[in-house]
């Protein structure tokens, strides 16, 4: 005997979940805050602004006006110029102790120093002469021969052609000395001589200027 199932009433029929798409219309997301509403608090609270999540200096900062910030960066302009200026008297002040200190011809001083002979030929010296190792001529530090310079050419140097008394004989500067120390001299081996022995090679010995 065959068995027949109850037929199932129209409104008793399971009805399957409806499938989801991707073309089905996102849900718009609650906009975000940076405001919290804390327990107990009503809808007529005023909300926090922006520069309250700030720290305090971050939010000090945005207090200011215009006119402070300027103000704040002239005085900061202004301390900048004065301490460039400090700095830069303190150089001139320190350069002109020096150029005090050496044997320029404003010091009327007598030196003392290293003496030596060169040979001068053949060719221009720092001041432009050619000279011999026969004359009586002289090279002084490169110390005091640049502390002198008004130019950039060496010709034009103020101490060339003056003259200078080592001892009992008179020179004239003709030539720029690298080696030596302020206070040195290198002469002519003819001036040498009339002061030393050639075999000594260096000696010690005093100067003045004469103009």
């Amino acid at each position: 005997m065959a068995t027949t199932q109850p037929e199932v009433p129209e409104w008793e029929t399971p009805t399957s979940p409806p499938k989801k798409s991707i073309f089905r219309k996102p849900v718009a997301l609650q906009s975000f805050s940076l405001s919290k509403e804390e327990p107990g608090e009503d809808a007529t609270t005023v909300k926090r602004t922006f520069s309250d999540h700030l720290p305090h200096g971050f939010a000090a900062c945005f207090g200011r006006s215009r006119k402070q910030i300027l103000l704040s960066l002239l005085a900061l302009i202004l301390l900048l110029i004065l301490i460039l200026g400090l700095g830069l008297g303190l150089g001139l002040s320190h350069k002109s102790k020096k150029a005090q200190n050496l044997p320029l011809p404003t010091n009327r001083g007598i030196f003392t120093g290293d003496l030596t002979f060169y040979s001068p030929g053949p060719g221009y010296g720092s001041c432009g002469y050619q000279n011999t190792s026969t004359e009586s001529i002289c090279a002084v530090s490169h110390l005091v021969f640049d502390a002198a310079s008004t130019s950039s050419n060496s010709n034009n140097n103020p101490l060339c052609g003056k003259m200078i008394r080592i001892t009992r004989y008179d020179a004239t500067i003709v030539d720029r000395c690298v080696g030596c120390k302020a206070t040195d001299l290198d002469l002519s081996l003819s001036m040498f001589t009339s002061l030393a022995e050639e075999s000594q090679g260096r000696v010690v010995g005093s100067w003045a200027w004469l103009d």
